[in-house]
């Protein structure tokens, strides 16, 4: 820099930015969370690019004129580096169990089955891969037909909740005083927290296109990343509780959403306090439904009365 201004030559292209810690502990968190669920996999590849995303935006607005060669080059490609070994290695480690065990599934088929093309790899990770092949052929063809089968696009709305349990017990057994008893656990959500939520992402939506706010891609790139690889997959036995991996950023929608109702710090006092008005009532709304919700969380026994009071929907019995 010449007088505190950047040279021609700064401008080109922009400085290397070095090793970004805050990118190997997201490589790690992304690695646990492939080793939880294999749909992670998304998520790792739209938080990275993301990433650089986030980067080559700040160069183009630094003012670099190669920011989308640079942003490629000098973020894109140590953002790759740092954050897929990390991830990679991280999975690995949750299968020792599988690695140290003896007779585990798979765990010698590389001994009884030698390659000519993959033998340089070690016969542990070629058992593992071959189990994951074999794992990931049994899902692609799971198709059978399930009651609570639901689709993605029944998703956002809670269109077919997912029932994990029912009885009707008998009058007299405990809890139960009257003739017609149920104990129900049923998936359904929240209805001012997810179809809020729903709701929200059309605005976080318009904001990110609109104002090119950061938060607002953040959410949805994860929301994305969660969501939208399902629809690739449209014969598969899919559920509702499938969605449970982007709910996070369906509530950070809502918290975006409800941000904007309340306004900024410096706006009028009359338009902030409307808005804290509105944000108390959603909250209360909230923190009421839940109560309502909560005998058909917990398998609490209710009367029938009861339990059918709280299917808002045929498509939730």
């Amino acid at each position: 820099a010449k007088d505190g201004r950047p040279t021609a030559v700064h401008l080109a292209s922009g400085p290397w930015l070095g090793f970004r810690w805050w990118r190997l502990a997201a490589g790690v968190c992304l690695g646990l969370a492939v080793g939880t669920k294999w749909s992670a996999l998304f998520f790792v590849v739209a938080f990275g690019l993301m990433t650089v995303f986030w980067d080559m935006s700040a160069r183009r607005i630094a003012g670099i004129r190669s920011w989308p060669s640079a942003g490629i080059i000098k973020d894109g490609i140590p953002a790759f580096f740092t954050m897929i070994p990390a991830a990679t290695a991280v999975y690995l480690s949750t299968w020792t169990g599988w690695f140290l065990s003896n007779d585990a599934y798979y765990r010698h088929w590389a001994d009884t089955n030698p390659s000519a093309t993959w033998g340089w790899i070690p016969g542990p990770l070629r058992s593992l891969a071959y189990y994951h092949v074999q794992a990931y052929n049994f899902h692609q063809g799971l198709s059978s037909p399930h009651p609570y089968s639901a689709s993605p696009w029944t998703w956002l709305v809670m269109g077919r909740p997912t029932s994990f349990y029912y009885e009707s017990p008998k009058p007299g057994t405990p809890g139960c005083d009257l003739p017609n008893c149920t104990s129900a656990i049923l998936s359904v959500g929240n209805p001012v927290v997810w179809w809020g939520a729903a709701i929200a992402l059309f605005v976080v939506l318009f904001w990110w296109a609109g104002r090119r706010d950061w938060r607002a891609g953040a959410i949805l790139a994860g929301v994305a990343a969660g969501y939208l690889p399902w629809f690739m997959y449209p014969e598969r036995t899919m559920f509702y509780f499938y969605a449970l991996s982007f709910e996070p950023f369906l509530v950070l929608a809502l918290v975006y959403g409800l941000g904007l109702v309340l306004g900024r710090s410096g706006a009028p006092p009359w338009r902030r306090r409307s808005g804290l008005y509105l944000v108390g009532l959603v909250v209360v709304l909230a923190v009421l439904l839940s109560a309502f919700f909560y005998p058909v969380w917990t398998a609490e026994v209710i009367s029938y009365q009861d339990w059918r009071m709280r299917m808002w929907m045929p498509s939730w019995i």
